[in-house]
């Protein structure tokens, strides 16, 4: 997708075009992305997406606690990455609609010359992306425009903004739950970091199945509104992305617990369990 001059400073790379077959940006049908942006406070969205959020909230109000809680542990876990980790390069998939404290805005505030490569497949995302992702003037952004299940596009393309030989924080929020086969998604995220060098970290999020029946009902409506469907995984299987990794304490846990900041509310026990890797 080429990419404007990024105007009062950093650096915005031409990543790639956005692909010819991808379809106009339909309106008459509920879209994660969207949906989650409602959840957390956002205006970009459809009347269809504010209905299935709304109705999905109807049956289980704590979908916004999660959507929020996500976004919060991952601020946490890019500020780790970057202080702790030293980390400078981060390939983000499935980064959705922009919002408040993006990968980009956390991690250049901390380092501006970090370097952020998104990646997304839906238009919307994507359109709103050319205009809301601006760089520090040190560092860089860039969206590829590709999906998650085809992870050489996504390196092939990355490379051409991120040095991929040099440590690299990996980024799979609330995607991989849009990968049916647990083999499928497990050997995606082995080609990804398996891509990557020693010192490079995996972070990931997803919803997470055995833990609040209503939760899951809501979840089961959703995925029979009409929506590309959405699937929970046990908190096993979610850890299991990790395999072969260095997990950071305190573990995959629910989000709120993952090292909540000092004077934080007790953290709640919600159905999004996240945790951050070290590959040795």
């Amino acid at each position: 997708m080429p990419w404007p001059e990024s105007g009062p400073g950093g650096e915005k790379d031409t990543a790639d075009a956005p692909s010819a077959s991808h379809p106009a940006i339909d309106t008459s049908v509920p879209h994660s992305a969207r949906i989650w942006n409602h959840w957390l406070g956002g205006k970009d969205d459809y009347p269809v997406d504010e209905a299935a959020g709304d109705a999905y909230t109807a049956v289980f109000p704590g979908i916004v606690t999660i959507a929020r809680g996500s976004r919060a542990f991952l601020r946490r876990a890019i500020t780790r990455l970057v202080t702790e980790a030293g980390i400078r390069r981060f390939l983000d998939i499935g980064t959705g609609l922009p919002t408040a404290e993006d990968t980009h805005e956390v991690a250049q505030r901390l380092a501006p010359e970090a370097r952020i490569v998104y990646v997304d497949n839906d238009p919307m995302v994507l359109a709103h992306a050319r205009a809301l992702l601006y760089s520090s003037p040190e560092g860089a952004t860039a969206c590829i425009d590709a999906d998650v299940t085809d992870p050489d596009r996504i390196l092939a393309i990355a490379a051409g903004t991120l040095d991929l030989t040099r440590p690299t924080g990996l980024i799979l929020s609330n995607i991989l739950g849009h990968v049916a086969d647990d083999d499928q998604a497990r050997s995606i995220v082995d080609r990804l970091m398996g891509a990557l060098p020693s010192g490079s970290h995996l972070c990931v999020d997803d919803g997470s199945l055995g833990i609040d029946p209503v939760f899951e009902q809501a979840q089961d409506a959703y995925d029979n509104s009409g929506a590309v469907p959405y699937n929970l995984r046990t908190v096993e299987a979610i850890t299991s992305f990790f395999d072969g990794l260095e997990l950071v304490e305190p573990g995959v846990v629910p989000v709120a617990r993952w090292r909540p900041e000092p004077g934080a509310p007790a953290p709640e026990t919600v159905a999004e369990h996240g945790g951050l890797a070290r590959k040795p």
